[in-house]
């Protein structure tokens, strides 16, 4: 990985163990499950919850397991373009690469925008765009400095999260048990919906938790584009995957059995902290109930701290998604020049750039802002799809080049049913989102568009290329498995 001319253009690995394992798993920790996780038992009843936030768990750990394998193979910084254009083809790479740095660069506007919305809760009168501007700057001058620097950033941003939730989950189940006052409380009823079996909404119900599970899920998938820079990817990259599944298991499942258990599933404060009341959010009103007065206050801290987190992270793996295509061709070269400590700052800038500028939008435009937001919003789910694709190429390319499976550092579980399996339920969350696409005021066809504006920039991209370099899927027998990269 040396490089000896005059403009460098390597990452250093700097990432520790503990980094990647905590990237991982502060992936998985945010607004969706502090906030929002209530909702989705008025949606689909605590049992329907469960199952939904069980199976998508699923889904994550395969799609993880995928791209833990592949990484661990091939460390590369900004993995995703990367490994679509070794494994599928360049036409595949390029879309998939600019669609998930525009989703990137749009998010950390999203984040930033949120962080302004949350400090209105202790001072209401400072006009937001001060807190989003400061946030902006602090996040920056994180992903500035190191990628040691914003792996411990993440550490701790991290564990703080973790300990809220650790903390719900112990007064919770004390709650559970009758150690704390909860008047009315009927546990039986509340996990049956009333008497429903546990399930609200029927199968309608469930996929709209699954396209909620999806959301909150997002971000896990960063921990492969940290790959390149960690020290030793071959060891910690696999063993951060490994424990994601039970971190979702851990966090999400305990957590919505609790609010299952102890809020009734039609009780207003499950819908009305959808809409990101902190007074309201279930996590609030549990710790509410145990006599801490202070609750509201307390999560809102911690959401804070998750918003601020998500931004960092979607700068760092906006910035590492912009410097591999630079590399690899699809991005102007001046994005794969790093300083001497390994960060590149130009690629870095840029994400921010366009960022802002989405957050400006938002205070002088917010219609061009909430095309911005829609177009980035499937971006996600359409990486997780090219996630599973690559690696379906991926292990077919290595068997078909004589290579023995036993021989790679880490193997993905239950090949190929679980990227197939993956492919299937991301496919079946996209076209699901038109279940909750509102046609209210007659503006049903301006909510799809904006709702799937993610696919068509997709298709224009895929399309484009390959029509303007004449490109065509790469031949299994001429896939680069090289470690050096092209």
């Amino acid at each position: 990985m040396e490089n000896t001319s005059q403009n460098n253009t390597q990452v250093k690995r700097g990432l520790k163990q503990r980094h990647l394992t905590m990237i991982a798993l502060g992936g998985t920790i945010g607004t969706g499950l502090f906030v929002t996780s209530g909702a989705t038992i008025s949606q689909a009843g605590p049992i329907g919850s469960l199952i939904a936030y069980a199976a998508i768990g699923l889904m994550v750990f395969f799609l993880m397991t995928s791209l833990g394998e592949m990484a661990a193979y091939l460390p590369i910084s900004g993995s995703f373009s990367a490994f679509a254009s070794r494994y599928v083809g360049k036409d595949f790479g390029f879309a998939m690469g600019w669609n998930y740095w525009f989703n990137d660069a749009i998010t950390v506007a999203v984040e930033a925008a949120t962080v302004g919305v949350v400090m209105g809760f202790w001072l209401p009168h400072v006009p937001s765009w001060i807190w989003s501007a400061i946030s902006l700057i602090l996040i920056l001058l994180i992903n500035l400095s190191s990628s040691r620097a914003y792996g411990e950033a993440e550490f701790w941003m991290s564990i703080v999260k973790v300990v809220a939730v650790f903390a719900f989950i112990i007064i919770g189940l004390l709650s559970i048990f009758g150690a704390f006052t909860w008047h009315g409380l009927n546990i039986g009823n509340n996990l049956s919906a009333g008497g429903h079996g546990g399930f609200v909404g029927g199968f309608a119900g469930i996929l709209g938790v699954f396209m909620i599970a999806g959301f909150s899920f997002q971000g896990t998938e960063i921990v492969g584009i940290a790959a390149g820079e960690s020290e030793n990817p071959q060891v910690a990259v696999p063993k951060a995957i490994k424990q994601v599944f039970w971190r979702i298991l851990i966090f999400y499942f305990i957590s919505i059995f609790i609010i299952g258990a102890l809020i009734y599933y039609k009780d207003p404060s499950l819908l009305a902290a959808s809409t990101t009341n902190i007074a309201v959010a279930p996590f609030t009103l549990v710790f509410q109930h145990a006599g801490l007065a202070a609750a509201a206050a307390i999560m809102n801290a911690v959401i804070l701290t998750s918003v601020i987190s998500a931004a960092n992270s979607w700068l760092y793996a906006g910035s590492r998604t912009l410097y591999a295509m630079a590399n690899a061709g699809d991005a102007p070269k001046i994005f794969g020049i790093t300083n001497k400590h390994g960060i590149p700052m130009n690629a870095v800038l840029a994400t921010l750039a366009v960022g802002l500028l989405a957050f400006v939008t938002s205070i002088f435009g917010p219609n061009i802002y909430l095309y911005l937001v829609g177009a980035s919003g499937l971006s996600g789910f359409l990486a997780w799809i090219g996630i599973a694709i690559v690696h379906f190429r991926f292990r077919r390319a290595y068997v078909a080049q004589g290579h023995k499976i036993e021989d790679l550092h880490y193997h993905a579980r239950w090949f190929p049913v679980g990227p197939i399996l993956a492919l299937l339920m991301s496919i079946i969350i996209v076209i699901g989102q038109v279940t909750t696409i509102s046609t209210d005021g007659g503006q049903g066809l301006q909510n799809i568009i904006i709702t799937y504006l993610a696919l068509p920039l997709f298709l224009i991209l895929y399309f484009g290329y390959k029509f303007v370099k004449k490109t065509k899927t790469i031949p299994l027998e001429d896939v680069n498995l090289e470690h050096d990269f092209e």
